[in-house]
């Protein structure tokens, strides 16, 4: 009888599959009839056996060189049974994601997140909610330059403590990830919290270890199948579930911090961003406003965006700068800035070969390759395809980096990218790694002058030499999904 029932229940299930299967093909040639063509899906499946896991931007990529000829720089993947329309090339993204920006302005759905922020918080709200929290924050953040003072001062402030850590290594090998993570995520801390951590504080360092954790994890075969599959991987094991047990160790933090911030305010005189948060809810919560879009949990949401998008984005740069003509920005810091002062904001425009550098790197690394998802506000037309409203969108940002009709030798690394024929400065509407359109990044203003003054603050004083031979150093991700994770990597730093 237990082989009976055994053979009853894999027969049950077989026809559940194919039922699924059966129901995911109508309802795909339905939706495939209104979309881009793409490559023919595969039932629940999708077009998953012809992407590679672990390395979607490179198989889109890959997708996209190897078949635009049928398709054009537009189209369909099936990621198992959601249809997800790729945009490939700089001039595809120019004109959905800037030339029809606010239909394009909707954020698709990422299971990874939604399971922790409830679609709340700046990144991954929508609607009236997301333009409240953004025009709140952007106009906060401006207002408070990122603290009581400039944000500019605190950069310098805390490159010095930063080039102090890193004297003190006398030249020994290090990896300079978490004394760069430290650096960064200190800034952030002076602007939401009013406050900085010391590099060996164990709470601040807690703090970047979980969201260095979930950064890799996401950015991992496992944070990409869960965004496919998020109902079945709820329920098999796999380091997938240490991210939601990282949220939640991030939530309480941040809630801890609010609730200390709520002892000690004194309304109308915030000293950072959760103070001014805090006034706004005060100011709001009136019983004849019930759905207002200022809450702690809110807070609590957007709070864990800042962080999370300024830490990990900003540090990455550095890994390549070994190997990216050092010795010529070092001669330019020289004549341009000397070695008595510490280079400042005003100094970016008479350093046309060190800012065409950091350009050039951003380029190249491609931190986040498919940017944030997208999704679409109304119905519109995109050259000649219809896409409803609610269609997921994939603004593969790492193509428009790639694109030979906008960089020389898009695969090499080159500064002359970002050069005049006379050597100046030279931007390129192509260069998108804060993703364009109203979806910026928040912080993409904060990130350019960080890595400017970091990285001319660090080149100032130091030589880097990298512990194996530059020919043997490899700066292929570890891994590649939510964003490009650099290899572990070890350099000594060698007072100038």
């Amino acid at each position: 009888s237990g082989m009976l029932i055994t053979g009853v229940t894999t027969l049950l299930l077989s026809l559940l599959v194919l039922a699924l299967a059966w129901w995911a093909s109508i309802r795909g040639a339905q939706m495939r009839s209104s979309l881009p063509p793409g490559p023919t899906p595969l039932g629940l499946l999708g077009n998953l056996l012809q992407l590679e896991f672990g390395g979607l931007d490179r198989a889109l990529m890959k997708v996209a060189q190897t078949l635009s000829r049928n398709w054009g720089p537009i189209f369909t993947v099936w990621l198992g049974p959601r249809p997800a329309v790729v945009l490939c090339g700089y001039a595809a993204l120019r004109d959905a994601l800037v030339l029809q920006a606010d239909t394009f302005s909707g954020r698709g759905a990422m299971p990874v997140f939604q399971r922790f922020t409830r679609g709340n918080g700046i990144v991954f709200s929508n609607g009236p909610r997301w333009r409240t929290l953004r025009n709140f924050a952007l106009g906060t953040l401006k207002e408070f330059g990122m603290g009581t003072r400039s944000i500019e001062e605190h950069i310098m402030e805390e490159a010095a403590c930063l080039l102090g850590e890193f004297q003190a290594t006398n030249g020994t090998p290090l990896d300079p990830q978490r004394l760069l993570d430290n650096a960064v995520s200190n800034v952030i801390c002076s602007a939401v919290f009013g406050k900085r951590y010391g590099y060996e504080d164990p709470e601040f360092l807690r703090l970047l270890e979980l969201f260095n954790d979930n950064f890799r994890i996401m950015s991992s075969r496992w944070g990409e199948v869960y965004n496919i599959f998020p109902s079945l991987l709820d329920w098999l094991p796999g380091p997938h579930h240490q991210i939601f047990q990282n949220f939640e160790e991030l939530r309480t933090f941040i809630s801890e911090q609010i609730q200390q911030h709520q002892e000690t305010r004194k309304f109308g005189e915030p000293h950072d961003f959760i103070d001014c948060f805090l006034d706004q809810m005060d100011k709001v919560l009136a019983p004849q406003d019930p759905e207002s879009h200022f809450q702690e949990e809110t807070l609590v949401m957007t709070t864990h965006n800042l962080f999370f998008g300024g830490t990990e984005t900003t540090s990455t740069t550095l890994l390549c700068l070994t190997d990216s003509c050092p010795a010529q920005v070092q001669a330019e810091l020289d004549a341009v800035v000397g070695r008595a002062r510490a280079p400042c904001l005003e100094d970016r425009v008479r350093l046309p070969y060190t800012n065409a550098v950091l350009h050039e790197i951003q380029r190249f690394i491609s931190v986040l390759p498919l940017g944030l998802p997208r999704a679409l506000t109304r119905d519109t037309h995109l050259r000649s395809h219809f896409l409803p409203k609610g269609t997921m969108v994939i603004p593969l940002l790492v193509s428009a980096h790639r694109d030979p009709t906008q960089f020389k030798d898009p695969d090499c690394f080159n500064p002359t990218n970002f050069l005049d024929e006379r050597g100046e400065f030279q931007s390129n509407e192509a260069f998108m790694p804060f993703a364009p359109g109203k979806r910026m990044c928040l912080g993409a203003g904060l990130a350019r002058s960080e890595i400017f003054l970091f990285l001319t603050a660090i080149l100032q004083k130091f030589h880097l030499l990298p512990v194996e031979s530059p020919s043997n150093i490899d700066l292929t991700p570890q891994c590649t999904g939510l964003g490009n994770v650099p290899p572990a990597f070890q350099l000594r730093l060698m007072a100038r």
